[in-house]
């Protein structure tokens, strides 16, 4: 933090989230809402392109997610006192916007007063999560600009902080917590790089009690891009209050290749975008689609932060491990099943096998990593080890096969001869031959070089081929050159 005078410059953030949900079709219409999978201008009517005339009809699975995530919030307010909600119309004119105005939501948002737990002790304080239509999306080529539809109208969710934030980091960890929530209730796939979940920023900075001038900055596609973009802006915002400057109000965008932020254009004000209230959705109750929060309460799953402690607090979890799993909902449903498999025996086991092994593959195999693992094998294979059925890297070789294959781990174990052999007469042919084939070592053992062992132990699983009980190798092996 830059200081000066004695007094620190401390910055206050807020975020405005945007993130789009995942219904079947569009907020107004029933075209199908995938604007990321085919070719443009395909999944368009006359209600996306805001023809004359054109009804907007309101997608009610649109509502119940929004409504979601602020009973997942803990919002004092879904709607307003009485559960009252209606939408209004946000003029301003981008090529990318078809009727002129965009179809949000401003006096009377969906959801108001929540928090976010599991970011610092507390949670961060949440001012509102209301719904709106996403806009056209543009593309430039040299002299061209190109409008591409499919995405016009697809439910957004815009969610806005409170100004409690106060670094980057913070900031940063608030929008990964907020995404994992969203995966986790399934009303969003907020994929940053697919542009399905944007951040943007409001950040001043000040040295007394009166807070600085905010600066906004737009459209950040990563949570790298939104530390970096807040740490330039307090250095920046910092040297020129201390130069004597006055910081803007104005809209900032980032520039990757010299990572800062670089002015837009000065901030509209609210009164600027002109709203009222949508003439063609009439406004409605909560209650009037039978929403309430006791039923919506009963949908959630387990939620990250309460999963966070369950893993670390019952199942003696490392906090590292807990957050691999979590981060992942694919992974916490595989761990959950596991768990459930195994009557809730061997969690540090499998979170091991989970964490160390098959999460190794998500980077090659992305999504599909998850096509065949289920928590019943993987369950299955533990089960395998505690038996002494397989050895740690029998299980291992059984592991990769059903990740990338599917299949019964048994079946798997059988087939592929890695099926752990404590057969003592098949064991002890191998261990007589080694101790044969390494007479040096034997020797050395046997004049109390304890570390011997271990090499003849090794000896033993390779010419097995990994299929020897080692602990049993260990057993014939001492017992042989015990005579």
């Amino acid at each position: 933090m830059r200081t000066i005078m004695n007094m620190a410059y401390i910055p206050t953030i807020g975020l405005e989230i945007h993130a789009e949900l995942s219904t079947e079709s569009k907020i107004f219409c029933g075209c199908k809402n995938a604007p990321n999978e085919s070719q443009p201008n395909t999944l368009i009517c006359p209600v996306c392109l805001g023809y004359p005339g054109a009804m907007p009809e309101l997608n009610k699975e649109a509502v119940k997610k929004v409504l979601l995530v602020g009973v997942a919030l803990e919002a004092k307010k879904l709607g307003g006192d009485d559960g009252y909600t209606q939408f209004d119309r946000k003029h301003y004119f981008y090529p990318d916007i078809p009727k002129g105005y965009q179809i949000s939501q401003h006096l009377f948002p969906l959801v108001a007063d929540g928090v976010l737990r599991g970011v610092g002790k507390n949670g961060v304080a949440v001012a509102r999560v209301h719904l709106e239509e996403d806009t056209a999306k543009s593309s430039h080529d040299g002299e061209h600009s190109l409008v591409d539809f499919n995405r016009a109208g697809v439910p957004l969710m815009e969610l806005v902080t409170y100004p409690d934030i106060h670094s980057a980091e913070d900031a940063g960890a608030f929008g990964e917590e907020l995404q994992l929530l969203l995966k986790t209730l399934k009303v969003s796939n907020a994929r940053m790089e697919w542009g399905e979940m944007r951040v943007e920023v409001n950040i001043s900075v000040s040295n007394n009690d009166t807070r600085g001038t905010k600066v906004e900055i737009k459209n950040l596609n990563s949570f790298k891009v939104v530390r970096d973009a807040i740490a330039y802006e307090i250095e920046r915002q910092t040297a020129l209050l201390e130069s004597g400057g006055t910081v803007v109000q104005e809209t900032r965008g980032w520039n990757d290749a010299t990572g800062k932020t670089v002015s837009q254009r000065v901030k509209e004000t609210a009164a600027e975008y002109r709203y009222m209230k949508e003439p063609d959705i009439p406004p409605f109750f909560i209650s009037t689609y039978n929403f309430t929060r006791e039923s919506l309460a009963q949908e959630l799953p387990i939620l990250p932060y309460v999963k966070r402690k369950k893993y670390i607090e019952e199942y003696k979890l490392q906090s590292t491990q807990a957050e691999s799993i979590v981060r992942s909902p694919q992974a916490s449903i595989v761990f959950d099943n596991a768990l459930t498999y195994t009557n809730n025996a061997h969690a540090i086991k499998i979170a091991n096998y989970l964490t160390s092994d098959v999460l190794s593959y998500a980077e090659t195999l992305g999504d599909t990593l998850w096509n065949f693992i289920t928590g019943e094998s993987l369950g299955k294979i533990i089960e395998l080890i505690e038996k002494g059925t397989l050895s740690s890297r029998g299980a291992k070789e059984v592991l990769a096969i059903v990740i990338k294959e599917g299949g019964d781990p048994l079946t798997i174990a059988a087939k592929n001869n890695f099926i752990q052999v404590s057969n003592e007469g098949e064991l002890l042919a191998h261990v007589q031959k080694v101790i044969i084939d390494n007479g040096t070592v034997v020797d050395e053992y046997k004049k109390g070089k304890v570390s011997s062992l271990q090499f003849l132990v090794g000896s033993v699983m390779k010419l097995s081929k990994g299929s020897a009980n080692p602990q049993k190798v260990q057993e014939l092996l001492k017992e042989e050159l015990s005579k």
